[in-house]
């Protein structure tokens, strides 16, 4: 799904930033965690920067073009 409009791209943006940081506090938690799972803290890492990605990725579609 490709979105256009650039309220509806910064919508997306604050959800995947909520998300984001969910993550890292739960990775923050699970780190300090005795017993933790260590796929499971990968799989959450792995989660986070992926979004991170989506996130740059938006953040540069709301940067207008300039021609040079």
């Amino acid at each position: 799904m490709q979105v256009q409009d650039p309220a509806e791209i910064a919508h997306l943006l604050a959800e995947l930033r909520i998300e984001h940081r969910d993550l890292d506090a739960a990775i923050e938690q699970m780190s300090g965690a005795t017993g933790r799972d260590e796929l499971q803290l990968t799989r959450m890492k792995k989660r986070k920067l992926l979004l991170k990605d989506a996130i740059a990725r938006l953040e540069s579609r709301l940067i207008p073009d300039l021609d040079a």
